[in-house]
């Protein structure tokens, strides 16, 4: 497999495109057509990890967090200059799975949530997305055609469906004047033709492409087409909510966390009495989310990096907030091995980086 193929793999269920628009993901240092050797699986890309891919003879990094991310002016031997120019030198790739990793259904709120035994664990927050459907009228000889031009571009999929179609067949009417230029019939005469009403699902980013596919492919000079607008749940959103086996104490439920994610201190916000059994995570830095949790009927809401006045509105808000720290996010090293394993269908080598990125000291 080569690095385009692994790309193409990972937006096949991860899309770049969910990522956020100040965000920097896809492939970062490497180059498309190197084949990839092995891979690592890291939260953070920091000179041991690049040293434990070489060592382990892994050319390719996969890390949550940009090593790029706020431009890079110069490569000098300060800063991330180093990392950089030994990740060239050795010819190993980078690429990074951010928010678009944090949007993913099964992504890094969701690893924390299973490493700690939520169930039923659902999108928090979930939003809607339009789709379209699309009816296409058009004789019954071209109806292969144009159902062609759709799977090449793979618009006519649903889920893990493609090819997914409908049709009907009826008959079209049409008078032509005498200044048109048809594929069928003549001019000041009513014609009749057998034709088919296709008709099939497509995203609501597809629909430029879809309406230029059907006059580049559709024989009438006007062809008749809809594109019904529809809404549905999106697949995607950030954070998970769930539910604990059992009901339990602030304290119990926060030495059972720091045991389950080896995590030697957390900050807690809130009613020290209160009994937790419905909880919301959002990974990294999402205090912002902390309403809408509460909204959800969680009785506690985990994030990161919460800061001292946002901790007060959360307290005075009666809202019951758990700090883990952002490197909490480690989970999604052996999370994304265990996806990546499952997507290539093990046949390339992957490895989770055993280096602990945490820049903080515990004292």
């Amino acid at each position: 497999m080569i690095i385009q193929e692994l790309l193409n793999v990972i937006n096949k269920h991860v899309p770049f495109s969910s990522s956020e628009s100040w965000d920097n993901v896809g492939l970062l240092i490497g180059t498309e057509d190197s084949e990839v050797t092995g891979i690592l699986t890291t939260l953070d890309c920091t000179m041991e990890v690049v040293d434990e891919a070489i060592e382990n003879d892994l050319n390719t990094i996969i890390a949550h967090h940009p090593l790029i991310f706020k431009g890079v002016k110069n490569i000098t031997e300060k800063g991330y200059g180093p990392i950089l120019k030994k990740l060239i030198q050795n010819d190993i790739n980078l690429i990074a799975l951010h928010t678009n990793l944090d949007v993913y259904p099964k992504g890094v709120s969701y690893m924390i949530g299973d490493q700690i035994g939520l169930k039923n664990m659902s999108v928090l927050d979930d939003k809607e997305e339009s789709y379209f459907k699309v009816q296409i009228f058009i004789p019954d000889k071209d109806v292969e055609l144009m159902k062609s031009a759709f799977n090449k571009h793979h618009l006519a999929q649903t889920g893990e469906y493609s090819e997914v179609f409908f049709q009907s067949q009826g008959k079209g009417q049409f008078k032509l004047s005498e200044n048109a230029n048809p594929h069928i019939g003549q001019s000041h005469k009513t014609e009749t033709v057998y034709e088919t009403k296709l008709e099939l699902m497509i995203d609501g980013k597809d629909k430029s492409l879809a309406k230029q596919l059907i006059y580049e492919n559709h024989p009438y000079e006007e062809p008749v087409f809809d594109f019904i607008e529809m809404k549905k749940t999106s697949r995607i959103g950030l954070g998970i909510v769930g539910e604990l086996d059992k009901t339990q104490s602030i304290n119990e439920f926060v030495e059972h966390y720091k045991e389950k994610l080896h995590i030697p201190a957390v900050r807690f916000i809130g009613n020290k009495e209160a009994k937790i059994n419905r909880v919301a995570i959002v990974g990294g830095a999402g205090i912002e989310y902390a309403q809408l949790a509460q909204n959800k009927q969680a009785d506690l809401f985990i994030t990161g990096d919460v800061k001292h006045h946002e901790a007060l509105d959360a307290k005075m808000d009666g809202i019951n907030v758990l700090d883990i720290n952002h490197y909490s996010e480690y989970v999604m090293r052996e999370g994304l091995k265990s996806l990546l394993e499952e997507w290539t269908n093990q046949s390339i080598e992957i490895k989770s980086s055993k280096i602990n990125t945490d820049p903080y000291c515990y004292m």
